[in-house]
């Protein structure tokens, strides 16, 4: 009994690792170089990506150059076009969280300052990106 009750822990915690979350910071562009974010990767129950982005001290959008009215989530897959994810809102203290599921495996994810929230590709300046690969 013993053994087989290790041998299912054993078996569980492989799972475990098999199934947890990668991080993957984000690079800031020099507009906003005291920003930081990471974004956190895990499979969903159906085999789906799932993303979670933290950031913190992201410049407010009416201190760029030029000004902006809405920070964008972009997805871009390798040799794809980029998909408009939503809005980015930051709160007062300057951080923010963003979640979305995708299935995409490799991809690009990156935030770029916009005039317009709903915009169909990315036109204002990045201001923070990363490379998911599994």
């Amino acid at each position: 009994m013993r053994k087989l009750y290790t041998i299912c822990l054993t078996f569980a915690l492989l799972c475990t690792v098999a199934y947890a979350a990668k991080k993957y910071p984000m690079t800031a562009a020099s507009v906003v170089p005291s920003a930081r974010a990471e974004v956190e990767i895990s499979k969903d129950q159906n085999g789906n990506t799932k993303l979670n982005m933290t950031v913190q001290h992201l410049a407010n959008l009416e201190n760029l150059t030029p000004r902006a009215s809405a920070y964008v989530v972009w997805l871009q897959e390798r040799g794809g076009n980029a998909e408009n994810q939503g809005q980015l809102k930051m709160d007062r203290n300057l951080k923010a969280t963003f979640k979305t599921v995708t299935p995409f495996k490799s991809f690009d994810v990156f935030v770029t300052a916009e005039q317009d929230s709903r915009v169909k590709g990315p036109s204002g300046p990045e201001v923070l990106k990363a490379t998911i690969q599994p």
